[in-house]
């Protein structure tokens, strides 16, 4: 695991500094203590910092093929290796060092740019060919590993956090006001956008070639979910077997390492299910990792010790006090390169940091609710379509409503009140846009209230990204076209940046083996009713895992990894709440409506709404717009 960056100029006799080399890796010094390597020659720059985990001692970077006409920076895991290694030896490539980088020179060399189609990993990387005197730049099919570029001064710009290219001299931090709204809309920044105006994110799947100051990119791969609605569907009992010995496969590749690897253990099934096959083939040598939250409605502690105790872990747990997570909050923004509204990335980066303490590298569960349709807005589709179809229309569209906005305000986790409320919110518009208000933040009422006349958008510019996913999916059922756009927005633009900046913020690698390709194959020609079964969620994977795991995992409600931050909104974060949404701070800025986020913040304090992902929506975004944006 590592971070790269580089520049590459469109005129040849135009010198990169190496110092600007420099500075740019070491932005990213986070992403890979160990060593750190640099590729300076005439127009093009390349730099690396490198998380020693195969090859110890001699895979220091950048790579080279035998004549060094070929070199590259790599950030991530090939997990096929050495099966690569066995076959490009065959065919007359010599290897100078035992690491998983090096393949992709002599696999280059060999295949072209078709070479990445062999690649089974996570990962992204900079290949310079300077016979050709091209760049090539290619990111893991589902977008584990981040990559952000710009075209600008006549110059590509790369680097694996948007850290890097703001180093570049004269980069612009103006904020793209789609990003913007799309931020507020869903708690993150689709791909390909990024917050800041002419920085793009590599899609997953894509590949990116620079020369002669000529920019292409490409797609290699996609996920195919609409095979399932046109092959004749087998039965359960034949789903199971196979599934099990792909979901093992998966898990086996990606324990591949030179260093020991433990596993993030939350108690639900899909981290429960790799820590089962873990355990399955290396008994006795897993260590397992997991948060104990103070406020029972929000801990789910006890269902990771059952599973650890089940699978015979070594188990270690933190216990997550108020202090140790509220002194995170106010620096969330030097981490986050972009604003990012999920309040588990607080959870995520403890928890990478307190399992640093004990591996370097550490396999989650992460994908399984995107691949088997695990999250309860597939639910409440269905429910609405009950709703509209057995009740009258003035018991929908008055009478429950009515109700609803009398119950009392909790602030529990995903409290009745909360769900239902939202639930109301998201009725009578397109299945896509109700997912994604369900999922995210302020809907289009309440962004119209909060944002400046600048700085508003029209509905269909917001959701456009979300529309272009669902066209894009060829899927013709409705749950298998959430499930695309869950893997290409929610998936990629939310759960793995938040993953990948809290843990290699300390220096701590996590593999995903849910998504890995070979499983995400597979899994996309199941039919979606053995995913989403009646109201059962993860039906399959249920099924599948049912004698490997205790029975409570598959019998449990999902809950998320959440924080109980409204209530702390009204007690310890009150402070920083009041100061980052401060009508003077907010007039300056001129993004916001202030008397609407006062609105908002009043009703909040006084118990009267709960409004915990708006405000931290914002809150999130202050801080972030204060240590980046002003810049």
């Amino acid at each position: 695991m590592c971070g790269i960056c580089g520049v590459v100029y469109g005129e040849r006799d135009r010198p990169v500094d190496p110092g600007l080399i420099g500075r740019m890796t070491t932005a990213i010094t986070h992403r890979g203590p160990d060593q750190e390597g640099y590729y300076v020659q005439n127009n093009v720059g390349l730099g690396s910092r490198r998380l020693s985990i195969i090859d110890l001692a001699g895979g220091q970077q950048p790579i080279y093929n035998e004549d060094k006409t070929i070199c590259v920076v790599f950030n991530g895991e090939l997990y096929n290796y050495r099966e690569l290694t066995r076959s490009l030896t065959r065919l007359g490539h010599k290897f100078y060092t035992a690491t998983d980088t090096e393949v992709l020179v002599h696999a280059y060399e060999e295949f072209g740019d078709e070479f990445l189609e062999y690649l089974n990993g996570m990962f992204a990387f900079a290949l310079w060919d300077s016979r050709k005197q091209r760049l090539l730049i290619g990111r893991d099919r589902m977008g584990i590993k981040p990559l952000y570029y710009t075209l600008q001064d006549n110059a590509l710009i790369f680097g694996s956090e948007l850290k890097t290219i703001l180093t570049y001299p004269g980069i612009s931090r103006n904020i793209d006001l789609v990003a913007l709204n799309e931020y507020l809309s869903f708690e993150y920044i689709p791909t390909p956008r990024s917050i800041f105006q002419n920085i793009a994110k590599l899609p997953p799947g894509h590949a990116l070639s620079f020369y002669d100051g000529q920019l292409k990119i490409w797609q290699y791969w996609d996920v195919n979910l609409s095979r399932s609605e046109k092959i004749k569907p087998k039965q359960a009992k034949d789903y199971q077997r196979e599934l099990l010995g792909v979901l093992r496969n998966a898990v086996e590749k990606e324990m591949v390492s030179d260093v020991p690897v433990g596993v993030l253990l939350s108690g639900g099934l899909d981290s429960s299910t790799v820590a089962a096959l873990m355990t399955e083939i290396a008994p006795g040598n897993v260590k397992s990792f997991s948060i104990r939250f103070d406020d029972p409605s929000f801990d789910e502690s006890n269902y990771a010790r059952q599973v650890a105790h089940h699978l015979q872990t070594q188990h270690y747990e933190l216990t997550l006090t108020p202090k140790l997570t509220l002194d995170l909050v106010p620096q969330m923004a030097k981490f986050l390169d972009e604003p990012l509204g999920d309040s588990s990335f607080i959870p995520t980066f403890l928890l990478s940091q307190f399992t640093r303490h004990h591996v370097k590298v550490a396999l989650g569960g992460d994908g399984g609710d995107e691949l088997f349709a695990g999250y309860s807005t597939l639910q409440a589709h269905r429910l609405v379509e009950y709703y509209e179809a057995l009740l009258p229309g003035f018991i929908r569209h008055r009478f429950i409503p009515w109700l609803v906005d009398r119950l009392p305000v909790s602030f529990d986790n995903i409290s009745l009140d909360f769900k239902l409320r939202r639930f109301i919110a998201g009725r009578g518009i397109p299945i896509i846009m109700r997912h994604h208000q369900w999922l995210g933040s302020f809907n289009l009422e309440q962004k119209q209230k909060l944002l400046q006349p600048w700085t508003q958008l029209a509905e269909k510019d917001t959701y456009h990204i979300a529309f272009q996913h669902q066209h894009n999916s060829q899927a013709q059922e409705a749950v298998n076209q959430l499930l695309y756009c869950d893997l290409k927005m929610y998936l990629e633009g939310d759960i793995l940046p938040k993953v990948d900046r809290a843990s290699m913020a300390n220096s701590l690698e996590v593999r995903v083996p849910l998504l890995n390709h070979t499983l995400v194959e597979y899994v996309a020609q199941i039919p979606h009713s053995m995913k989403l079964h009646g109201l059962t969620t993860k039906y399959i994977l249920k099924q599948t895992m049912k004698n490997h795991l205790p029975p409570q995992v598959s019998r449990r409600s999902k809950k998320g990894f959440n924080m109980p931050v409204a209530k702390w909104f009204t007690s310890d974060l009150r402070p920083l709440l009041e100061e980052m949404l401060s009508p003077t701070r907010l007039q300056a800025e001129g993004f916001f409506n202030v008397s609407y986020v006062q609105k908002l913040l009043r009703e909040h304090l006084q118990g009267k709404q709960d409004h915990r992902k708006l405000l931290w929506t914002l809150l999130v975004f202050e801080l972030w717009y204060e240590h980046w944006g002003n810049s």
